[in-house]
């Protein structure tokens, strides 16, 4: 059975020796939606890699989702960036924030979508090799209803006056689990929405506020209607997952103020991290 807690800073002692070839998963907290005719959240930053080879200390942090835009009629905020997600000497950057009617998106992991006249909030900010995300969507014709733009996604830009982009599949969990959706944008009032990308991006709101972005996938959040100047959704929160093969040895201590679960699959020990920042020793 899994083990899932908080675990003291004094941590549980396990063996000596370190593991030395970690594959990691670091996604980052989404950005959160805007108000009023409003850009979707970008995806939280989405960093991979097998095999990085650890030893001593140290830290993991899970970053937060940002604050969807409050509701505002007067004009239309933009929302806030997430958190950045760390393991070591890797981060994952914030989702940027979705755009408000009054107020540009911010770029981040992946950017914010963009609201009516805005330039697009710009992804893998700063830069990563391979890529952390995508950028947000720009704004549609009046036409469409002032259709704001979709936030970036880990796999995909944001959709011009349209949906969240795509988050990217992982399986380091023991099973393949998709991360990184962007935020879907709003649109003027009878116009519909912008979904949420794949991955945990939320949903525009149709008739009130964007849909957050899901817990522990990094997803933006969704843009609102306009008219009604409603509540931008909130980003979901990050993830970090370490897997390791079972002939190494496990981690010594994992430090206070860490929730995570730790697993046995195909082979390999899988330590999966979902709230709080701490330190691990191996």
């Amino acid at each position: 059975m899994p083990i899932l807690g908080v675990v003291a800073s004094s941590g549980v002692s396990h063996h000596a020796n370190p593991p030395t070839a970690v594959d990691y998963l670091v996604v980052a907290g989404g950005g959160g939606g805007g108000c009023n005719r409003s850009g979707g959240g970008g995806a939280g930053g989405f960093r991979t890699s097998t095999g990085l080879a650890i030893s001593g200390s140290f830290t993991v942090t899970v970053g937060a989702g940002g604050a969807g835009a409050p509701t505002n009629a007067g004009g239309g905020l933009r929302g806030s960036n997430g958190n950045n997600s760390v393991f070591s000497t890797i981060t994952s950057t914030a989702g940027g924030a979705g755009a408000g009617a009054a107020e540009t998106p911010n770029d981040g992991g992946s950017g914010g979508g963009a609201a009516y006249g805005q330039s697009v909030g710009l992804g893998n900010t700063p830069s990563t090799s391979p890529s952390q995300g995508n950028n947000g969507g720009s704004y549609d014709t009046p036409a469409a209803g002032y259709a704001a733009g979709g936030g970036g996604g880990a796999g995909a830009v944001g959709v011009n006056g349209g949906n969240g982009g795509a988050g990217t599949a992982n399986s380091y969990s023991g099973s393949s689990v998709t991360y990184g959706g962007g935020g879907g944008g709003g649109r003027s009032s009878g116009y519909g929405a912008g979904s949420g990308g794949s991955g945990g991006g939320g949903a525009a709101g149709t008739t009130a506020v964007g849909v957050a972005g899901t817990a522990n996938t990094g997803g933006g959040g969704g843009g609102s209607v306009g008219g009604g100047a409603y509540a931008g959704g909130a980003g979901g929160s990050g993830i970090v997952i370490l897997r390791y093969a079972n002939s190494y040895q496990d981690f010594t201590s994992v430090g206070g103020g860490l929730t995570y679960t730790k697993t046995t699959s195909g082979g390999n020990t899988i330590y999966t991290f979902t709230a709080g920042t701490g330190t691990v020793t191996v």
